[in-house]
């Protein structure tokens, strides 16, 4: 089963090098990587910008519409107004099924913001200590995941020690 976690970055280039290191380790086979987004908020920009890992072209056209919608009501409803939030807050309500409820989209977007970066990523089968030991030189911050709270915290343990 694949979880999606967030980690957040200081600076707004952070999180597009740990996408490629997490690259490297799949090739090692150390984690699955199944799809990665990353979240680059300039401190001057008004709004961020997403880059998708896979194409939007064939299978990964699903992808980039969960992309699309989770990320929309993370970081663009804000700016549209009522009406259009409503809207896509009916159509959020499938979101919840996969562990992803107003509350990580509030953390999502109280956390992320100018000035910083992150790293949406949809994972399975990580070798956790090996992939631990090979970021351990990254300072990042874990601010949501759709992992029940024991492994949620069983992984924050993990990229703390």
């Amino acid at each position: 089963m694949a979880t999606l976690t967030v980690w957040k970055f200081e600076t707004p280039d952070a999180a597009d090098g740990v996408r490629e290191r997490l690259l490297a380790l799949q090739k090692q086979d150390l984690i699955n990587v199944h799809d990665a987004v990353v979240v680059t908020w300039p401190a001057d920009a008004k709004k961020p910008s997403t880059k998708q890992l896979t194409s939007t072209t064939g299978l990964a056209t699903a992808g980039g519409a969960f992309w699309g919608l989770l990320l929309g009501i993370i970081f663009f409803i804000p700016w549209f107004g009522l009406a259009f939030g409503a809207a896509m807050g009916a159509l959020s309500g499938s979101l919840t099924d996969v562990g992803i409820d107003d509350d990580f989209i509030k953390t999502v977007r109280d956390e992320v913001t100018p000035g910083t970066s992150a790293l949406f990523l949809l994972s399975s089968d990580a070798v956790a200590d090996r992939v631990r030991d090979e970021m351990s030189d990254v300072s990042m911050k874990l601010i949501a995941t759709n992992l029940s709270v024991d492994d949620e915290q069983a992984l924050l343990e993990l990229f703390e020690n």
